[in-house]
């Protein structure tokens, strides 16, 4: 009776403790879910040089590091406005996500096709993008690109 006692309190606890990580599982499906529609949201943006969606995005104090340098919110939606970069086409291949708390980190894998100083160049990136969660909305922090071969994969 007592072994019956003790398994049925370890059943409960272990109901318990899948019932309270589901809802946390959900929210963080969710959390990554939307991260990935914001990503491929902002790329359209880029290419559309919709500045005005972009400000709004990029958070005041983020960051863009790319090949030639690493600069500002201003100096970057600059660029994009005047076409000094055009981002014509980025082609995501892979996505990955993971959110911790009020974090979500993305990483794409593409061949972007851009408009340099009026050359047109492509080049196989792995970008990795840093938002933070602010009341109801995301803001990205960081926009890294990172030069890799074709064969690169996200783990």
């Amino acid at each position: 009776m007592n072994s019956l006692i003790t398994g049925m309190k370890t059943l409960l606890i272990g109901l318990f403790l899948i019932a309270v990580g589901v809802p946390s599982f959900a929210q963080n499906a969710d959390a990554e879910k939307e991260i990935m529609d914001l990503s491929k949201q902002k790329w359209q943006w880029m290419a559309d040089k919709n500045v005005s969606e972009l400000a709004t995005l990029f958070h005041d104090k983020s960051k863009f590091v790319h090949m030639s340098g690493t600069w500002s919110k201003d100096r970057e939606l600059e660029i994009i406005e005047s076409g000094s970069i055009w981002y014509k086409n980025a082609d995501v291949h892979e996505v990955a996500v993971e959110v911790v708390g009020d974090t979500a980190i993305l990483w794409n894998r593409i061949t972007l096709v851009a408009v340099v100083r009026g050359s047109e160049v492509s080049n196989e990136f792995t970008v990795t993008e840093v938002y933070q969660q602010q009341k109801d909305d995301w803001k990205l922090l960081d926009l890294t690109f990172s030069s890799v071969r074709d064969t690169h994969s996200i783990e």
